[in-house]
């Protein structure tokens, strides 16, 4: 019987066995071509820092500085994020912008050091996003790693490069399905523009992304994840790939080029004052001239959105201030591994200055951090009984809102939004709905949310709730001296007031993982209380002092 008729679940099972057999390792063969017919285009800038700290035997992921042994491939970091990371060997263009013997010599030791090890089949070393990273970047990095090494490592790169292009050409669908899989498709794409003889691979690579195009972007340019900073490496892989078909003199399709001129006005949406990107599920603010960078590159000059119904996203823009609101259901089952329980939750800036924010995500291997970052305290949103919205675990969410619903009114540059969500209903019988209100000189943001009652026999608890206001670090926030208001001081020296009826504001401590590195320390304003009857009711509102 054929793998490919199979049951998935049985075949994801078989797979590994197949492929860690050494006859499948034969089945790979040795033909690789003697030269490159081509090399892509590297147009994404390296980091000088970064390759310094490459060459004294460290590797950054996500902004967090990870410990590399003398021999990396034989003791690998702990941890998947960064051990995929050190296998994509995406930080060989950090080395190259360094630029130094020393950095050769380590770009050169370590791809050699790969090459002697992971040959043969792995299970992360040859995951297929992987692998696709892994192609683009050797192919990308050819000419630097050439000039300093041995012309038998070069004929070993190509080699094993052509062995690996084998092999992803079988497995470029397989898992993980989500974003990363444009990875895949982008590495199984150089090896056909880039390795001689390889118009089969050049075909399923475009076959592939046709798919996935349809699969995972929406009508308005967003990706199923909802993810601001999955969004910027999607875009960010379709431009690779555009500029690798160029490079192969092949016609660029139709749909990919669509794609991109939908998915940069979205990203744009998604960007703050700072030039930074907004906090939800799982992304980090990202830097700005990477963005810009980003953007810049894709050639669309399409202007932001400020409704996005298929992203579930509203971007309310008034005077100085810019609101970015979660009005979506969460990512679908299959795409909602890193997705936060953040129904209904906003974020907002003041010009350049982050005022009210989610708390960000711990993308490296911490899995207790990463479970509390997804959870609904983590976000400017209302929680009851400290629950989240939807359950949270390891690799996805299980209890998830089934009814999001959103709507956007605007009347002489003032903008309303009613939402509501079911995440609570099922377990504690209660719907969240979020009224918010932006004034059209972004000086005065209202706010209504309210717990009503629904019929549902197995519903239990629903006591009480607490409605969080994440500030971003750089903001100053201290009680008023009656207790019932919050003042806040942004860095640029603009004062707001924050007030609550139905609940009394409180100011509490919290944490931000918005930006690359250590947990910052911050603050939050909470209203919390009682939830009573069949309506509860909390209003309140920052406004602009003067």
């Amino acid at each position: 019987m054929s793998l490919g008729r199979i049951a998935p679940a049985v075949r994801a099972r078989l797979l590994p066995f197949v492929y860690a057999n050494p006859l499948y390792g034969l089945l790979l063969g040795n033909r690789a071509p003697a030269e490159l017919r081509g090399t892509p285009a590297d147009p994404w800038p390296g980091d000088r820092d970064t390759g310094s700290v490459m060459v004294e035997g460290d590797l950054i992921v996500a902004g967090d500085r990870v410990r590399l042994s003398d021999d990396p491939w034989r003791r690998p970091p702990t941890g998947i994020v960064a051990r995929a990371e050190l296998h994509g060997f995406t930080w060989l263009r950090d080395l190259r912008a360094l630029g130094s013997e020393a950095a050769r010599r380590r770009a050169v030791g370590l791809t050699d050091g790969w090459i002697q090890t992971f040959d043969n089949w792995s299970r992360l070393a040859w995951r297929p996003d992987v692998v696709g990273n892994r192609l683009f970047s050797w192919f990308a990095n050819f000419g630097f790693l050439r000039a300093a090494a041995e012309p038998e490592m070069a004929a070993r790169l190509l080699r094993s490069a052509a062995r690996q292009a084998r092999h992803l050409v079988r497995t470029v669908e397989e898992e993980p399905a989500d974003h990363r899989r444009f990875a895949a498709i982008k590495g199984l794409l150089a090896a056909g523009v880039c390795l001689a003889g390889q118009d089969r691979m050049l075909a399923a690579g475009i076959a592939a992304l046709s798919r996935e195009l349809s699969r995972q972007l929406l009508p308005d340019g967003g990706h199923v994840q909802r993810s601001p900073a999955i969004l910027a490496h999607v875009l960010r892989d379709m431009i690779d790939i555009r500029n690798l078909l160029i490079t192969g003199h092949v016609e660029v399709p139709a749909d990919l080029q669509g794609a991109i001129d939908r998915v940069a006005p979205m990203l744009r949406a998604l960007r703050y004052g700072d030039g930074r990107l907004g906090l939800f599920h799982d992304g980090l603010e990202d830097d700005e001239h990477q963005v810009q960078t980003i953007l810049a590159l894709s050639g669309s000059r399409g202007r932001p959105p400020t409704n996005a119904p298929h992203s579930g996203f509203q971007r309310i823009a008034a005077g100085r201030s810019l609101l970015l609101f979660d009005g979506g259901a969460p990512p679908l089952p299959g795409y909602d591994s890193v997705a936060h329980a953040g129904a209904l939750s906003f974020e907002m800036s003041i010009g350049k200055d982050r005022l009210i924010v989610n708390c960000g995500a711990r993308t490296v291997d911490d899995v207790q951090w990463h479970l509390a970052m997804r959870g609904s305290a983590a976000h400017s949103t209302l929680s009851v009984d400290e629950k989240n919205s939807a359950e949270v675990v390891a690799g996805g969410l299980r209890r998830r809102p089934s009814a999001v619903t959103c709507e956007r009114r605007e009347v002489d540059g003032n903008v309303l939004i009613e939402a509501s969500h079911d995440g609570y209903a099922d377990v504690m019988g209660l719907i969240h709905r979020r009224l918010l209100y932006v004034s059209d000189d972004g000086g005065d943001l209202r706010g209504e949310d309210v717990l009503a009652r629904v019929s549902r026999s197995s519903a239990r608890g629903g006591h009480s709730f607490a409605i969080r206001f994440h500030l971003h670090p750089g903001v100053r926030a201290s009680l008023a001296a009656s207790g019932d208001s919050v003042i806040l001081r942004l860095p640029s020296g603009d004062g707001w007031r924050f007030r609550a009826a139905g609940g009394r504001p409180q100011l509490e401590d919290s944490v931000y993982l918005g930006a690359p590195g250590v947990p910052r320390r911050c603050q939050q304003i909470v209203v919390r209380g009682a939830v009573n009857g069949d309506l509860t009711t909390v209003k309140w509102r920052l406004a602009r002092e003067a």
